[in-house]
């Protein structure tokens, strides 16, 4: 009788509690929480159908995602290169907080993220099971802290995505390379790191909710998939980016540092093969589609889990093909800072698009929020949880991008501020010029608007972090080390 009793007043208890923690966490329900799935994407920009960047773009399972989600047209990356941006959004610290600006500078020895917790550990501490496959963090500096799951993508010969598996026939300009494989999908390693995710979605026990992030290489250099991709985009109707001849007559010689005409492009239209180049990472983005869809049918196969997952898509940063005489990210330009990004789940609005600028640094404590998790003091996003639900609610975050210290770049729903270490800046009025072709810094009428957004960079530039590789030759936008 009294361990009846016993057992009553248990229930009571742990029933009295979930009720207090509903109430204060309003409408989230901290004892059914959501799984995460995680999708990152590397080097993709804005080539796909929903944002309209190239309209030949065929992205239908991004698309589709976006169709149950909110789609962030504006969204932004912490920093233009694979390493300082993952290690942004999945400490929650930018750049100039850390020092961490290049591709080759490990992250965990710098001071400030020596202890740092990060996106996946937080889960780890609030309960989750938390695995992952492919690349999340950059290439050599895994976190092996941040999983009890991973599994590493492959190295050599074997792979498909890797130098040595080019065909004679491949193409090359300078260092863009690219070329159809004689591989199925099957053998290629996104399809593994995706296969190794599905199996973790249907195998895993649901005794604890699932963190489960799944990071995709292509459309990353070099540009090899399977020919049918290639197919999918004739080359004789490949449309080109339109690029004035004098994209860089009013750019600062620092930008004209970053954008180096003389390096991929001149090599380019040495060789004539801009119309190529584009093919192969329309082909390679393509590829990057169809592994997605592979995702969403093995979660759409459990209604029970896929209705309790929220999803986010995100792309670490974007990619230039020719626009500024310049290829590559490692910019503070447009189309090296704008990612695309989709989260869909329960509570979030369905085919909805959000205008307003966001940043990746953003989505630490949004997955925070949404997912019932303690909040996490100093990090430097903020949830985007109110978008979420009403894609038009107001915003005042403008998304600011750090490519080397003292570089940065200021992006509003109208406006790109870009200031350089030397001082020289650049504006542009994207409700006039969306391709970013007429700098206006040095229009007086427009002081008040430069003043405004220069409050929004960093006040302080952690120095840089300590390197682990040399710099490459002939690389010297802003001292940068640019390995990809």
């Amino acid at each position: 009788m009294q361990r009846v009793l016993g057992r009553s007043l248990l229930l009571v208890v742990a029933g009295f509690l979930a009720t207090t923690a509903g109430a204060a966490g309003q409408d989230r329900q901290p004892a059914a929480r959501p799984n995460v799935l995680f999708i990152a994407v590397d080097d993709l920009n804005d080539w796909v159908t929903c944002l309209g960047g190239q309209p030949q773009a065929k992205t239908p399972n991004i698309d589709r995602l976006a169709q149950r989600g909110v789609l962030f047209t504006r969204a932004y990356c912490p920093a233009p290169a694979c390493n300082p941006s993952r290690v942004a959004l999945l400490t929650g610290l930018s750049p100039a907080a850390t020092g961490v600006y290049h591709n080759n500078q490990p992250w965990r020895p710098v001071p400030l993220l020596k202890d740092a917790v990060t996106l996946p550990q937080h889960f780890m501490k609030g309960g989750y099971h938390v695995a992952g496959a492919g690349k999340i963090f950059h290439g050599a500096y895994d976190d092996r802290a941040s999983w009890h799951d991973y599994r590493k993508p492959a190295r050599g010969a074997a792979d498909p995505n890797r130098p040595a598996r080019l065909p004679a026939a491949s193409g090359r300009a300078g260092g863009i390379t690219w070329g159809a494989v004689d591989v199925s999908d099957d053998e290629m390693e996104d399809h593994h790191s995706v296969s190794w995710t599905i199996a973790r979605l249907r195998e895993m026990k649901r005794d604890k909710p699932l963190f489960l992030a799944c990071g995709l290489h292509k459309p990353h250099m070099p540009w090899q998939v399977p020919q049918k991709y290639f197919d999918l985009y004739p080359l004789d109707s490949v449309q080109l980016p339109k690029v004035p001849g004098d994209d860089l007559k009013d750019v600062p010689p620092a930008g004209v540092n970053i954008a180096r005409p003389n390096g991929d492009h001149a090599n380019v239209l040495r060789t004539n093969t801009w119309r190529n180049a584009v093919q192969a990472y329309l082909a390679c983005i393509s590829y990057a589609d169809a592994e997605i869809g592979r995702l969403l049918d093995a979660l759409d196969a459990d209604p029970a889990l896929r209705d309790n997952t929220v999803v986010v898509l995100w792309g670490d940063h974007g990619w230039h093909l020719g626009e500024k005489h310049h290829w590559r990210k490692f910019a503070l330009w447009e189309e090296a800072t704008r990612t695309p990004l989709v989260v869909a789940g329960p509570g979030v609005a369905a085919g909805a698009r959000c205008d307003r600028t966001v940043s990746l640094l953003d989505l630490y404590p949004t997955l925070l929020d949404v997912c019932a998790l303690p909040p996490r003091p100093g990090l430097e996003g903020h949830s985007l949880r109110p978008l979420l639900k009403d894609p038009a609610a107001n915003w005042p975050h403008p998304a600011v991008t750090t490519h080397g210290r003292g570089n940065h770049a200021v992006r509003t729903e109208r406006w790109r501020y870009i200031r350089y270490a030397d001082g020289s800046e650049e504006l542009y009025d994207h409700a006039a010029d969306p391709n970013e072709w007429t700098n206006l810094a040095a229009d007086p009428k427009l002081k008040n608007v430069r003043t405004e957004l220069a409050s929004a960079l960093p006040k302080k530039d952690a120095p840089d972090a300590p390197t682990n590789q040399p710099r490459r030759a002939g690389r010297r936008d802003a001292g940068a080390a640019t390995r990809d």
